[in-house]
C-alpha cells in the first residue's frame, strides 16, 4: 500500500511563521512535522509516498530529497495552482495503482496506530475509512455521523456543542480504495467535505469510521504547535524523540550545553549544537531546538525555540515561539503581559 502527504496548504493560521517557510516544515523538538509523518508510515510497512506541493515546494524537496534519509522512496507533484484537499490526491491517482492508499495530512501530529486503520478499511469493504477521534469542543472540527456498525450517514462542520449530533472530529487521515475516484467532480478542484463524501452519501456508497484513542492534533494553530510540542516534550505524543517523555526531566544532546545556565526547571529539551550563555535561565516546559542560542543573561520559560532560534541577551521570553531568523510568535504570557521583551533578566 502506498501513501500520500497532503502537504500544498498555505499554513495561514500559523502566521507569522508560514511567512517564510511552508506548515509542513514548521519544526516539532528535533524537526519538522512532516518528518515525523515519514517516520510513522515508515514504522508502519509503507515504503512509497508521494507529496503535493505548492508554498514553498523547494524548501519541502530540498529538505526531504527521495525520501531514502526518511525510509521511504518519496515522490513529489507540483501544483501551480491549488487543488483542494481531494484535487490533489486526484492528481496524483497513477501513483496509487489498484489498490487502497493512505492519505494523511501534512500538519498532522500523531502516533496513530496506521496498521490498525488499513485493517479496518480491509474489513469493513467500504470504499473509504475515515480516522475519527472524540473531540471536546465540535466548533473547532468537522464531526462525523455514523451508525451502529460505524457505516458513515452525515456530517456537521464545526457545530455548536448544543447542536453537534457527535463528538467524534474528523482527523483528515484516510483509507481509500481506488472506486473513490468515481464520486470526484468534472472539476478540478475537488474537497472532500464539500463535493466527495457527500456524493457518496447521495449515492448510498459504503463507507466507515475508524475511531482511535492515540495522539492527534493538526497543529493548525500556534496555540495547537504549542500545545503538540509540550505533549511530545512530556510523551503525551510518542514520536520516538531521545530525551522527551518525562513530565519534569532535563535533557541536553550535548552534555556541556547547559554548563553556564543559572538555572534550569524541567521539563526542558535541548537539542544538538546549542549555545546557552551564561547566567541563562530556562523554566520548562521549554523546547530549544538543534543549532539555537540563548543569549546570556536571557530567561527563557514556557516558549520554544525553533532550530537555528535565537534568544538575544538580557531577553525574557515566556509563552513564546521564536523561530528562524526574524520570526517571532508571541502566544503572551497566562496574565496577558507581552510574551517576549528586552531588557535585563
Amino acid at each position: 500500500m502506498k501513501a500520500m502527504v497532503l502537504a500544498a496548504g498555505l499554513g495561514t493560521r500559523l502566521k507569522p511563521i508560514t511567512y517564510k517557510i511552508p506548515k509542513p516544515m514548521v519544526p516539532v523538538i528535533d524537526r519538522p512535522v512532516m518528518a515525523h509523518l515519514l517516520g510513522l508510515i515508515e514504522r508502519h510497512g509503507f515504503t512509497q509516498a508521494v507529496a503535493n506541493l505548492h508554498y514553498f515546494p523547494d524548501t519541502i524537496r530540498d529538505y526531504f530529497g527521495d525520501g531514502s534519509a526518511f525510509g521511504v522512496e518519496l515522490a513529489y507533484n507540483y501544483e501551480p495552482k491549488l487543488l483542494g484537499t481531494a484535487g490533489g490526491v486526484r492528481g496524483v491517482r497513477d501513483h496509487f495503482g489498484d489498490e487502497p492508499f493512505l492519505i494523511i495530512s501534512g500538519d498532522a501530529l500523531t502516533d496513530i496506530d496506521l496498521t490498525a486503520l488499513v485493517e479496518r478499511h480491509r474489513a469493513s469493504g467500504g470504499v473509504a475509512t475515515l480516522t475519527v477521534k472524540r473531540v471536546d469542543d465540535t466548533r473547532e472540527y468537522g464531526v462525523v455521523l455514523h451508525d451502529a456498525d460505524g457505516r458513515i450517514t452525515g456530517f456537521q462542520e464545526k457545530p455548536d456543542p448544543a447542536e453537534a449530533l457527535s463528538d467524534l472530529g474528523n482527523c483528515g487521515i484516510y483509507v481509500f480504495s481506488p472506486e473513490i475516484f468515481d464520486y470526484f467532480p468534472e472539476t478540478d478542484f475537488a474537497d472532500w467535505a464539500q463535493d466527495v463524501f457527500p456524493a457518496l452519501l447521495a449515492n448510498d456508497v459504503p463507507f466507515y469510521i475508524h475511531e482511535i484513542e492515540e495522539y492527534w492534533n493538526d497543529v493548525g494553530s500556534l496555540g495547537e504547535l504549542r500545545t503538540g510540542t509540550f505533549d511530545a516534550l512530556t510523551g503525551a505524543l510518542d514520536l520516538g524523540v531521545e530525551g522527551t517523555g518525562a513530565a519534569d526531566g532535563v535533557y541536553a544532546a550535548d552534555a556541556d550545553a547547559l554548563a553556564a545556565a543559572e538555572s534550569v526547571e524541567g521539563p526542558v529539551w535541548v537539542g544538538r549544537g546549542c549555545e546557552i550563555g551564561e547566567g541563562a535561565r530556562l523554566i520548562g516546559p521549554v523546547i530549544v531546538g538543534d543549532g539555537a542560542k540563548i543569549g546570556a543573561g536571557a530567561a527563557v520559560r514556557d516558549s520554544i525555540v525553533f532550530p537555528g532560534g535565537e534568544v538575544p541577551a538580557g531577553t525574557i521570553a515566556i509563552g513564546a515561539i521564536l523561530g528562524h531568523g526574524d520570526i517571532m510568535a508571541n502566544l503572551r504570557s497566562p496574565d496577558g503581559s507581552p510574551a517576549v521583551s528586552r531588557g535585563q533578566a
